[in-house]
Formats: C-alpha cells, structure tokens, sequence
C-alpha cells in the first residue's frame, strides 16, 4: 500500500440529492450516474450481509464519492463526515491482512469471500475507515469518470 494509491474520499449521507447540489454548488462538482447494486458481503464475523447500495462519484478530482444511508449496516454517516479514504489495491487480501497487522479492524469485504473480494474496509479507533479498492476494476470506474454513466447497467 502506498500513499498515491490514495483515489477517493467517501461520504455516507441521510440526503442525498441535497448533497450532491450543495457540492456542486459550493465547489462545481459534476457527477455520474448514481450507481445502484445489491451485493452480498462477507462481514466481520464470516456471515454474509446481501445489501443493495447506492453511491455516485464525482467526475472530476479529487474525486468524492457519496453514498446513501443504509440503516444498520457499515454505511451510516460517520460523526468526522468523512466515512472513508479509498485506496486502490493490487491484492486486497494481502492488503487487507496488512492492515490488521497495524490494528484496523476488518469490518467487511465484498463481493463474495476474501479470496475473490473486490474491497474490504477496516476501520482503527484513532482515524478513518480505509476502503481497498481491487486495482481490477479500474478501468471500469475510468470509463465511468469518463462519460459518467453507470458501469453496472
């Protein structure tokens, strides 16, 4: 893991519309399509969680992403605003290991089981949620970034 891996700042948000108008207002942000999508996630204690999430990034950087509110799940707003960094990750397992080594504690991966999860997130007592992104589905948000329309359909 590296610091220029680094791609998004995450914020998970009750009002949705509303923020994305008060960003674009404030800082003239563009975004893509909101993306909708029900996966299943492997949870901390090994049991999978199906949950539908919607999200949207920013089309220009630094990129932001927002996320609706899933009430009782990993996805509720974070008291700092900022719920998570995302960093991009060649092996999410590895990566993933690495971070509980330094004392992040695993929170959830996804989709499906750790071997084939396309991110993780874990989270430490003294700062902010880390997201590992699988540097495999880059091309496809760069295509999204691109000419903003949702990737999954």
């Amino acid at each position: 893991m590296r610091a220029e891996d680094f791609f998004h700042s995450g914020f998970v948000v009750d009002d949705f519309e509303g923020t994305l108008e008060r960003l674009t207002g404030l800082f003239g942000y563009r975004w893509g399509e909101e993306i909708r999508i029900e996966s299943t996630f492997t949870l901390a204690d090994n049991q999978p969680a199906t949950v539908e999430s919607a999200f949207c990034y920013s089309l220009g950087e630094p990129r932001v992403e927002v996320l609706r509110t899933i009430p009782g799940t990993v996805w509720e707003p974070a008291d700092s605003g900022i719920h998570h960094l995302g960093y991009w990750s060649d092996d999410v397992q590895l990566d993933s290991a690495a971070l509980v080594a330094a004392g992040y504690e695993f929170e959830l991966c996804g989709p499906g089981g750790h071997d084939e999860a396309l991110f993780a997130y874990h989270r430490h007592a003294n700062g902010p949620r880390i997201e590992l992104v699988s540097r495999d589905v880059a091309p496809m948000f760069e295509q999204y970034w691109a000419d903003g329309r949702n990737p999954f359909g």
